[in-house]
């Protein structure tokens, strides 16, 4: 599978990091773009930088040579995050300026799978029918939002439990987290 992993200047940072983490290499070809608000909340949130898995191919934001920015030749699947409001409302209105948005735009019209995964809280009228126009547009809105039965201890099992569910949106096994189990007799 050829996968987009697009990271933009919401907290959470280690939502991204934690999606490359998981996402093998050597099965899949893997791009990586940042916008230029990405970097200075990595600073913040991730101390010893964003690690990017071997293999892994980064791609500069101006850069419309991306392999991803033509329909001719889009990836399988495009995941944003975390996802600002100001992107997801740019993706929304089809505002192209550069190869990240130019990415999704692609990926919508292509019939792929757009993941975007908002960290942003409390939301507005504008953020809602922003999202109302991707889900009709064919995108997955998953909000950062993690879940807490399986007992996670630590911020890294915590964000593991958004980052199961961009696996599995995206169809990749994992064992990140124990899945609901049946209730008991």
């Amino acid at each position: 599978m050829k996968l987009l992993v697009a990271i933009t200047g919401a907290s959470g940072a280690l939502y991204a990091q934690r999606l490359l983490d998981n996402l093998d290499t050597r099965q899949h070809e893997l791009h990586v773009v940042l916008s230029n608000y990405a970097r200075q909340v990595i600073a913040e949130e991730l101390p010893a930088g964003l690690h990017l898995p071997d293999g892994a191919r980064s791609h500069a934001l101006k850069s419309m040579n991306a392999p991803f920015a033509s329909g001719s030749n889009p990836p399988d699947a495009m995941v944003v995050i975390p996802c600002t409001m100001g992107t997801l409302g740019r993706i929304a209105h089809g505002y192209s300026e550069d190869v990240l948005l130019r990415a999704a735009d692609v990926v919508l019209k292509e019939k792929k799978k757009l993941i975007l995964v908002p960290r942003e809280t409390p939301l507005s009228l504008v953020h809602l029918k922003n999202m109302e126009l991707l889900l009709q547009a064919g995108a997955t809105i998953l909000p950062a939002n993690p879940s807490f039965y399986a007992g996670p201890r630590t911020i890294q099992e915590v964000v593991d439990t958004v980052v199961a569910r961009v696996l599995d949106h995206l169809g990749l096994p994992h064992n990140l987290v124990p899945r609901w189990s049946e209730e008991k007799e």
